[in-house]
């Protein structure tokens, strides 16, 4: 049933008044023309415009300012503005007002004005802070008298040495930050803090001073991080010999770099050490010091230098006495089960450099050298990993580097994609370069302009990671404006006036881009009420460079358009002429003809016997009467034409006559894609910054299983924690001696079977030989596999070949060209055929893009040499296409054809030259195994290392004052602490003890030996039992011998003003916010209920615990939680907007369903790809609304345009049914052209942002995609056919409709914001954060 149109007050047109036409083109030309035109007559403004428009000179002026102004003030902002800050960090997705970052702020700020730094870095001070306390706390218990002279001198001498475990910053104390801190910690005291009498300085206490040390890069100031993963079939153990080995050359690799010994550490420490000589650099703090000791003068140096593997047991056995093993390996590793799926490593880097004085001495200077040497590693460590360890590597400079280049990799892909939407756009005018340019040229103007605004007429001192996405996002929105713009003033060609076309054009085109570009930037706009500042910052960034755009192309095309129909199109139309003649007779178009006209002349017949209104057969007979073009413009549009043609009748008339068929279709859709909706679930995992398969990432993922990133262990390594010791000693020589003879006579008396040489070599050695271990798979009717390793040991189901059926089990090659030895063979390994991985040997290098990897290589003659012998291999030319080494059978029996890199022959040594070679490649230290006979102690107790979230217990400290922060961003002023006035330390350490022994007690919060509630280790604990009984027995740290506790206390005037205590908790840091946020609440509330416990007038009731883990979660929870309020907030918007543009309910009906249709598609092709909705994923769909109403919105405006024009047209009254059919193909008719090149060009824009190793960059170019190619296709579908079953058929938008729509909207609006605001009221006692 059809639906009867609104009352139409006025009926009047958008436009103006009609104007008749006596010309002789026919009474429905003449009533186009009136029609399109407006005001025949336009004066006053429009006129004034059209005039400016039609003049080439005019619009040359208008084409220079407008490029002029946004050039002059983007220079303007270059010169004289503060610079644009990049901010790439993590933090700036965390939000500053929530409580959680106000709480562990708080803390940072007060631990930072006492101390000079957070975390670590504060350690410069050693333990002052609790040498500090301990005199306080002694002062106060000689006033009680509770303390004879003799227990007070006792307890004043009471500070059992530490052995010296450094932090990351420990070693640079010369820089310019240290000296920055140094002097905050002096003045801490007097730092506006608090307000009152408190800001008094502490008294002195006499500290020793640091003399300078002249000797050239003695201080560690800088590292490289390397983690080894094991990787590959069976046991994922790193401490298997092929491993270990893959790393000793890697750690190796790393010292030979040519400036190596220009910035390595150059400990004192490193003198006693011979082998390390003349440079005295500082070997790897790596356990291959215990597994590769070198010998020198009869002696056994655990530095890592050693050119052969000792027995692995016993060098772990030796390492695991120390506490500082436990840092090198993963939270597996037991004594029981030597076993650790990756292995720690770190290069150190000393200063001063060399003509340097000191640490001091131009440290920018020398950071800068250091940054220009150590990036040099970054390409030769990304080519290490083998199939069996994959190597990651980081470092301060290291890790930054790399995530510039990334992204500066990523942004680059925004020029690819510029350059296609170039070509294409050039395409879609039909290879008009003038029109090309400057449609591009606006859009990149609007760029410049909208930077001038977010940085000068805003503020905003800082461009976030997700503005990046800009720079592909606005391709797409753009250039929708601009094709509209083209595509309306090619359909005004009826008009022969000039000055009437291009005031049609501005009217029409510059009112239907208004209306999508403002509630795209709306939708965008909506983002700036998040809290999360890098949000914030990319929804004002977004609304502002849309609205930019808008305003650029709307000045600019006009005056282009003008232009190109005076000046360049006739030279255009000449080109193509001269192109024809070499072409031969074929019919060529230009881009803006007359003949192109996306409002055809329409004819309309009724078909006899259609007075049923609802039947879908056909009921309209349209016939397009297209005028004859005058002469010399012949050139049709043939990419505009065909795809017209396309869509009238192979979309748009479908889906007319089938409208019922396709509402229904679209139900079950939006059904279904809703009940996926529901199935979608929350993040399980932690948010992605990188790929999966980064070394950026990797890095990332195993910080949750690795110690805290403040935690260094320069010192920990075998060089320090050993002393030379004599090769031979009485526990091991015997078992030394007889390993290593009876190693030397296999190899030389049993030439023939080579199984007993050793599997790994030296890579330092020139000559050096290696052996590699054939063994093979049997599958039967298949194939046969055949592995390839330097591991002597065969895994199961695998068995060594035999020297049946001219099989090899082993040979012997050299490691590196030696002599006539200089073909370099690769073993390749493929784990794409399952179930086994398959290998290949080739002598160029391994297909990457087949899936093949390099394992390890050799060098080989092609050639007889003397005492050489000749082996054949062949690769299957079937999958999985293993190679074979054989004996004499040409292609092995596998292989056929001529001599490839695949097949072929080579000569090895003859085993008869092994015994040299095997004395050259065998060291003293091969096999060493120093715990041999029970001579190594027992296993040490492993430590704490920051594995888990560290949680802090404050009391004292009131919460934080950000008055004088303006802006809520990760890198302004953080602010300053408030001081609880009532917090005495003395009253109150009854109640602090016991706090400490509850919460340490808790198993289920507290790892055992977590618990840190004293500033230091035990310096404190002969102390503060004689303060109170209840203090007696407190929890000790388990911690790295000389690791410092996290505990701490702030003083001024005297007096402890704050204390933190410190809980390693069980809360694993991998999870995902959602699932930690569990933990978050048993802390809470355990915290709660202890603090609940204590009398009123206790100051500690004001306590709170924090940690910076908390921070974290809480920043993905609310960007979750606030993507999908500005997701609502959009639809509101574009609601608002829609219902004022379209002013009847009936137009903004099929908006809204097909927006509806589109986010829930949307999120249900997600949930089909296997997606979480996490922050990334939720902020993506915040935008979905402003990207989804493009199209629909544009179609409903053709609609309405379609009234207009066919309003006095002469015909037959057509019923409504008829009638809205016909409006509804005349709009495709008349924008989808525009609409679906907009499409093509928005999807083309975003494709090279699938290939981003950034993932928020990735998934919002997924998004994006996915969503315009849903929402072209649901509006040219389900709104054409809604509009032509639901839409007025006489309605034209008349004043009065918009003037009561937009009363309608404001009253809305006005309820919701009263809801809003009741709401608020209501709630606003419901959580109270930290006091401020």
């Amino acid at each position: 049933m059809d639906v009867e149109d609104a009352p139409v007050l006025f009926q009047t047109n958008w436009g103006g008044d009609e104007e008749e036409d006596d010309d002789d083109d026919g009474v429905t030309t003449a009533t186009r023309q009136g029609v399109f035109s407006g005001e025949a007559g336009d004066f006053g403004l429009w006129g004034a415009v059209g005039w400016v428009y039609t003049q080439p000179w005019a619009s040359g002026v208008v084409l220079g300012a407008v490029v002029s102004l946004p050039c002059a003030l983007f220079a303007y902002m270059l010169l004289y503005c503060p610079p644009l800050d990049i901010d790439l960090s993590y933090s700036a997705f965390e939000v500053h007002s929530h409580f959680s970052a106000e709480r562990f702020d708080a803390l940072s700020i007060a631990v930072k004005s006492q101390l000079g730094s957070w975390d670590r870095r504060r350690r410069d001070l050693d333990d002052s802070e609790s040498d500090a306390l301990r005199e306080l706390l002694l002062e106060r218990l000689s006033r009680r008298g509770a303390l004879n002279r003799t227990v007070h001198e006792a307890a004043r001498s009471s500070a059992p040495p530490k052995e010296p475990l450094h932090s990351v910053d420990d070693w640079k104390r010369g820089t310019s930050e240290s000296t920055d801190d140094g002097t905050e910690r002096h003045r801490a005291a007097g730092e506006p803090q608090g307000s009152g009498d408190e800001n008094r300085t502490i008294p002195l206490i006499r500290r020793p001073r640091l003399a300078p040390n002249y000797y050239l890069q003695s201080q560690a100031l800088w590292r490289i991080e390397l983690v080894f993963v094991a990787q590959g079939e069976g046991d994922r153990n790193i401490f298997t010999p092929e491993r270990l080995q893959t790393i000793h050359h890697v750690e190796h690799l790393l010292m030979q770099h040519p400036q190596f010994h220009q910035f390595c550490w150059k400990p004192l420490e490193m003198l006693r050490d011979l082998p390390l000589g003349p440079s005295y650099c500082s070997p790897p703090s790596s356990l291959l010091s215990y597994l590769y000791p070198s010998e020198r003068g009869g002696k056994i140096y655990y530095d890592g230098m050693g050119p052969d593997l000792a027995d692995i047991q016993g060098s772990l056995s030796l390492a695991i006495t120390h506490p500082q093993f436990y840092w090198y390996v993963d939270e597996g590793l037991s004594p029981e089960h030597l076993s650790s799926s990756l292995l720690r490593s770190e290069i150190h880097f000393g200063a001063p450099l060399p003509s340097y004085h000191s640490t001091q001495d131009r440290a920018h200077e020398q950071r800068s050298r250091f940054k220009n040497f150590v990036v040099q590693y970054a390409d030769i460590l990304a080519k290490q990993s083998t199939s069996q360890v994959k190597v990651l590597y980081g470092g301060t400079e290291l890790f930054d580097d790399e995530v510039r280049h990334t992204f500066h990799n990523d942004m680059m892909l925004a020029v690819i994609s510029g350059a296609c939407i170039t070509v294409l756009v050039c395409v879609l005018t039909s290879f008009s370069v003038f029109l090309t340019f400057f449609g591009l040229a606006s859009i990149g103007l609007s760029c410049l302009m909208a930077l001038f605004l977010y940085h000068v007429a805003f503020g905003v001192r800082y461009l976030g990671i997700l503005n990046g996405v800009a720079a592909f996002v606005i391709i797409g929105i753009g250039v929708d404006d601009v094709f509209v713009f083209i595509s309306t003033f090619r359909q005004a060609s009826h008009l022969r006036q000039p000055q009437q076309r291009m005031i049609y054009t501005i009217k029409t085109a510059g009112r239907a881009t208004f209306l999508t570009s403002f509630t795209t930037a709306a939708a965008y706009a909506a983002n700036t009420f998040s809290q999360i500042p890098a949000v914030h910052d990319f929804g004002l960034f977004m609304a502002l460079i849309v609205s930019c755009c808008w305003l650029w192309v709307s000045t600019l095309m006009p005056a282009a358009l003008c232009i190109w129909t005076d000046c360049v199109e006739p030279q255009e139309h000449a080109w193509l002429n001269r192109w024809k003649l070499f072409s031969g007779p074929s019919v060529s178009h230009g881009p803006l003809s007359d003949e192109d006209d996306d409002v055809a002349l329409l004819s309309v017949e009724m078909e006899p016997g259609s007075s049923d209104t609802e039947d879908d057969a056909a009921i309209l007979s349209l016939s397009v009467e297209t005028p004859h073009p005058p002469p010399g413009q012949e050139q049709v549009g043939v990419v505009s034409t065909n795809l017209r043609w396309a869509l009238r009748h192979l979309v748009a008339r479908p889906s007319v006559v089938r409208r019922k068929a396709v509402l229904g279709v679209f139900l079950l859709v939006l059904l279904l894609s809703a009940g996926f909706c529901c199935l979608m679930r929350p993040a399980t995992h932690a948010p992605l910054l990188f790929r999966r398969d980064t070394n950026l990432q990797a890095l990332l993922a195993l910080r949750s299983n690795l110690s805290g990133q403040g935690i260094s262990c320069p010192t920990c390594s075998g060089v320090f924690m050993e002393k030379p010791r004599p090769l031979y000693s009485r526990a091991s020589s015997a078992a030394f001696k007889f390993y290593t003879h009876q190693h030397a006579e296999s190899a030389a008396t049993v030439p023939s079977s080579l199984t007993s040489v050793k599997p790994n070599s030296s890579a330092d050695q020139p000559g050096a030989l290696l052996t590699v271990f054939i063994s093979k798979l049997d599958l039967g009717s298949s194939a046969t596999l055949y592995r390839f390793s330097l591991n002597t040991s065969t895994p199961s189901p695998w068995t060594l070949c035999t020297t049946d059926h001219e099989q090899v089990s082993s040979f012997q090659a050299y490691n590196q060209p030696h002599g006539n030895y200089t073909t370099r063979m690769t073993v390749c390994v493929s784990h794409a055929y399952h179930p086994h991985p398959s290998w290949m040997i080739t002598s160029t290098s391994c297909e990457q893009r087949h899936g093949w990897i390099p394992e390890f290589s050799f060098f080989i003659a092609s050639s007889l040499q003397p005492h050489s012998r000749r082996l054949c291999f062949a690769q299957r030319r079937l999958r999985p296409h293993p190679s074979r080494v054989c004996v004499r059978p040409p292609g092995c029996g596998i292989g056929s054809g001529p001599d490839g890199p695949t097949q072929g022959t080579f000569y090895i040594p003859l085993p008869s030259d092994l015994s040299s070679a095997a004395k050259t490649k065998s060291s003293k230290t091969f096999g060493f195994n120093p715990c041999s006979g029970d001579a190594c102690g027992h296993p040490a107790v492993r430590p704490l290392v920051d594995t888990g979230a560290m949680v802090f217990v404050v009391f004292g400290i009131l919460g934080v004052n950000r008055t004088r922060n303006l802006e809520n961003h990760v890198i302004g002023d953080m602010g300053s602490i408030i001081l609880d006035p009532d917090f005495d330390i003395f009253q109150e350490m009854e109640l602090l003890c016991k706090i400490c022994k509850a919460i340490s007690a808790n198993t289920q919060l507290v790892k055992p030996g977590g618990a840190q509630c004293l500033p230091s280790g035990n310096k404190l604990s002969s102390v503060l039992p004689l303060l109170h009984p209840e203090c007696h027995a407190l929890p000790e740290p388990n911690l790295l011998p000389g690791q410092l506790s996290h505990g701490a206390v702030g003083m001024r005037g005297g007096k402890v003003r704050w204390l933190s205590m410190a809980f390693e908790s069980t809360t694993y840091k991998g999870k995902s916010s959602f699932q930690t946020y569990s933990d978050f609440l048993l802390w809470e509330n355990f915290i709660q209920e202890q603090l609940a416990s204590l009398p009123r007038s206790s100051a500690l009731k004001r306590g709170f615990q924090t940690c910076e883990h908390w921070k974290q979660i809480f920043m993905e929870i609310i960007g979750v939680e606030s993507a999908l309020w500005s997701l609502l907030l959009s639809l509101a918007i574009c609601v608002a907007a829609v219902s004022v543009f379209t002013a009847h309910p009936l137009l903004l009906l099929p908006v809204l369903i097909t927006i509806l249709g589109v986010i829930c598609v949307v999120v249900a092709v997600m949930y089909w790809l296997g997606w979480e909705m996490g922050a990334v994923e939720a902020i993506s769909l915040s935008v979905l609304v402003g990207s989804s109403v493009d199209y629909c919105l544009h179609l409903v405006e053709g609609y309405l345009l379609a009234g207009e024009a066919l309003s006095s047209t002469p015909g037959p009254n057509l019923e409504p049914g008829p009638e809205r059919q016909r409006r509804t193909l005349e709009a495709v008719n008349h924008v989808g052209v525009a609409i679906v090149s907009s499409a093509i060009t928005t999807v083309i824009s975003t494709v090279p942002l699938f290939f981003c190793v950034i993932v928020p960059f990735a998934k919002f170019g997924q998004i994006v995609a996915i969503n315009t190619t849903v929402s072209i296709f649901f509006t040219l579908t389900v709104t054409v056919a809604m509009l032509a079953c639901t839409a007025p058929a006489g309605f034209s938008r008349p004043p009065s409709a918009v003037l009561r729509a937009g009363l309608a909207v404001a009253a809305a609006a006005a309820v919701g914001a009263a809801l809003c605001w009741v709401g608020g009221q209501l709630g606003a006692f419901s959580w109270q954060p930290m006091g401020t």
